[in-house]
């Protein structure tokens, strides 16, 4: 299971929101790629980042993110936002398509097909719901009904937050996440809730007809000192090959 250590950004600051709370917010930076720097460094091999303002159509942090991608030699993954391939031509590795993905199947066959592996659906839900533009309005669609309707062709992951845990630390919900490896043959790449080693270490340990979560992000328990980026990907290595010596 890979580690996605995860970078938001609002107004070009790293922040985190509590539960997607835009009143809510804590600032950790303003530099985000000095932040990235540290994560590749520590041995991160994608960062996931995410444009705040442009997932609620409310500006862009464009420059920040292609500032980040020419910083490190790793995968940057972006989401927030997105509606077209314009990231992907200017050197981000996978965009997520989130709001866009509900709203226009479509765009996840066109995008897929043209670069395939480069496209993740992110879906975003509370109690099942799933939530767009920023997670502030109802879809009043169903998370497990959206996996089925995605998983087109091309697309290389779901990236699924559970958005009731997102930054509480509480822990991630690990029946949901074991939930959607049996529903779904695309990789899962969960999100939300990270706040102990002891929390990576039971994501990593799932598995469903021999199916087991592609990754976990991780950004407000790397940010509060919790455990480092180097610390995380020793025990997922540990996890991963427990006979290894």
């Amino acid at each position: 299971m890979e580690l996605l250590p995860s970078i938001d950004l609002r107004a070009g600051r790293v922040v985190r929101l509590h539960q997607g709370d835009f009143t809510r917010e804590t600032v950790y930076g303003q530099d985000p790629v000095g932040v990235a720097r540290a994560f590749a460094e520590a041995g991160a091999t994608t960062i996931h980042v995410v444009d705040l303002d442009a997932s609620r159509r409310d500006g862009s942090n464009r420059d920040a993110i292609l500032a980040v991608v020419g910083a490190v030699d790793v995968a940057v993954q972006v989401g927030g936002g997105v509606r077209d391939a314009s990231l992907l031509d200017a050197g981000v590795a996978r965009v997520v398509l989130g709001s866009a993905a509900v709203d226009d199947p479509g765009l996840v066959a066109r995008l897929g097909a043209s670069h395939p592996g480069q496209v993740v659906v992110g879906l975003d839900h509370r109690d099942g719901e799933v939530r767009v533009r920023g997670w502030e309005e109802a879809s009043g669609r169903r998370l497990l009904d959206l996996v089925s309707e995605l998983a087109l062709p091309g697309v290389a992951a779901f990236v699924v937050t559970d958005i009731s845990r997102d930054a509480t630390l509480a822990g991630p919900h690990l029946e949901g996440a074991a939930t959607l490896l049996a529903a779904t043959e695309v990789p899962v790449i969960s999100s939300g809730g990270v706040g102990s080693l002891d929390d990576l270490r039971a994501l990593a340990g799932l598995e469903v007809a021999g199916r087991r979560l592609a990754g976990a992000i991780v950004g407000k328990a790397l940010y509060e000192g919790r455990f480092g980026v180097a610390e995380a990907l020793t025990v997922l290595s540990s996890a991963t090959h427990p006979h290894a010596t």
